[in-house]
Parts: structure tokens; sequence; C-alpha cells
């Protein structure tokens, strides 16, 4: 009698590892044809739920499958197109992100956000949303339960500004010029700013767009200082090259005469890794983890999101 039931939960063991899998390799497939943000709370849903598979792997794969999709998104960058068009809005550019990062570690310590936590929410706030964690993550060794805290945190706040900024600037009676500058400033997430900024005007969606691009440039400078600011006594520091290269693909792609249906696949295939690498991540979180972290990331990352747009706002005005 125990041997019989012993081969049926057996059995049942194994009927439910078969399913955990199928599941995974059709979310996994699925994460290919969504937008990031859907593929990071397709992993987390699976995490949450019947569990993920391969947990050893996902976090190796993980990690460089990110950095791959870091340095491919640099060829749908020009670099000098941004540079120069965004000269008008460099200094409020900079006073934004590094006021947001200060802020952002401060608020993180009075809230007891987990240091790397808070960097990592704030670096996205800062600068462009899941591409700067997405960047930042690895180079300050944050484990996959920050990265995707972080990440969920930043879409979906992305996702609230996508649907209330223009109603509000619109409300405000903002200029095209005056909203562009706020949606570029106070949303994370490029494809948001591009959203609402198309929602608003031709305008807006232009200077929305280049003031954003500017922002983005500043990946480089936060990489280089993360080093520093996470560096361990007597641990070598490792050099990110993954952001040269993403460096070296915007100025291949602004300077050399490459095809643009190449460097137009380029992206589309490192914005379809960034998905799968986000659904990788998505499947390392658990509930104990939740439970750990508490509710301090995402009060950190409202908290710093009303602050940018309440005085990104105040100033255009």
């Amino acid at each position: 009698m125990n041997e019989q039931q012993s081969i049926k939960e057996w059995q049942h063991e194994r009927m439910i590892a078969t399913l955990r899998r199928m599941c995974y390799w059709l979310c996994a497939i699925g994460a290919l044809w969504v937008k990031p943000a859907l593929a990071l709370f397709m992993g987390i849903a699976l995490a949450l739920t019947i569990g993920a598979p391969y947990a050893k792997s996902n976090k190796k794969v993980s990690k460089y499958l990110l950095q791959a999709a870091v340095v491919g998104l640099g060829f749908g960058m020009n670099f000098h197109a941004s540079l120069a068009a965004g000269k008008e809005g460099m200094l409020f550019t900079i006073v934004s992100v590094v006021g947001v990062m200060i802020v952002g570690v401060l608020l993180g310590k009075l809230l007891r956000v987990n240091p790397k936590n808070a960097y990592l929410i704030s670096s996205g706030t800062a600068i462009c949303g899941g591409s700067a964690i997405a960047a930042v993550a690895p180079i300050i060794d944050a484990d996959d339960n920050d990265t995707s805290l972080a990440l969920a945190t930043i879409f979906i706040l992305n996702a609230i500004a996508l649907f209330i900024f223009p109603p509000i600037g619109e409300a405000l009676g903002l200029s095209q010029q005056q909203f562009g500058t706020w949606a570029a400033i106070a949303i994370h997430d490029t494809s948001s700013v591009v959203g609402a900024g198309a929602a608003y005007g031709e305008e807006a969606l232009q200077v929305a767009t280049t003031i954003k691009l500017t922002r983005a440039l500043w990946i480089f400078p936060l990489a280089l200082a993360s080093i520093w600011v996470f560096r361990s006594k007597g641990k070598k520091i490792a050099i990110p090259w993954f952001i040269l290269f993403f460096i070296l693909a915007m100025v291949a792609n602004t300077y050399l005469p490459i095809p643009e249906t190449i460097t137009k696949w380029v992206v589309v295939l490192a914005r379809k890794a960034l998905s799968v690498t986000l659904f990788l991540i998505g499947c390392g979180l658990s509930l104990g983890a939740i439970k750990k972290v508490g509710a301090g990331p995402l009060i950190l990352g409202v908290c710093l999101w009303t602050i940018v747009s309440v005085v990104t706002l105040l100033v255009v005005l």
C-alpha cells in the first residue's frame, strides 16, 4: 500500500514538474512577442503561482542576455543628434539626474530600503527606466529579487504616467514645448515618453524624444560611478565592458554607413532579448523575497516619481 502511494506521489510530482516546464517554455516563447513590462509580469506570475524551473540556468542566462540586449539597443540611438538636439535641456537634465539620484538614495535610507534596490529605482527614475536598471544591475551585483522589484515598480508607474500626463497637461494649458520637457524628465521609460508625447502633439513628441535621448546618455557616467559606489574592500573592480560596447554601438550607428535595415533588425532583436531577459528575471522572484523586502521599494518609487513630476512641472510652468 505504501509502495503504491509512493508511486502515485511520484507520478503526481512528475506531472506537476512537466506542467511547470510546459508553462515555462510557452511563456518564454510568448515573451518574444510582448512588451518588456508584460514579459516581466509573466515571469513574476509564473514564479508566484506554479513556480519556475531552471532557477540556476535562468540567473546565468539572464545576466549575459541582458548585457547583449543593452548593447543592441545602442544601435537604435543617434549619438550626434541626441547631443545637438538636447543642448537647451542639458543643464536641466544634469540637475535632474544628479538630484534624483541623491534624493532617491536618501529616501531609501529613510524608508529602510535595501541600498541596491533603492539605487536601482533611483537610476530608473533619473535616467530611462528599465534600460538604466538593466545596465546598472549587473554592475552593482544586484540579485534577481532586487532587479525584479525595481523593474516592476518602474513599469507600473510608467503605465500610470502614460495615461494621466496628457490630460493633466491639457488641463493646465501646457504648451507643446512645456509638455515635452515635463514628460521627458518625469516619465521613466523611453517608450512611455514617446507615447505620452505623441498623444499630446507632434512638437511635444519631438521635444520629449530629444531630451529623453540626452538623459539616456547618462547611463555611461552612471555606470562608472556605480563601480566606485558599490566597490567592496579587497574585491577587484569589474569593468562594465558591455556599457562601453553600448556607447560604441551608438557611435557606429551615427557615423558608420550601416544600412538602416540592419540596425533596425538589431534593435528589434535586442528588444526581444530584453523581453525574454525580464521574463527570466521575473521567474526568480518569490513570495518569501517580497515579504522580506516589504512595501518599501514601491513607496520609494512612488515618492520619488511624485517629487520629480511636481518639481519638473513647477519649473516648466
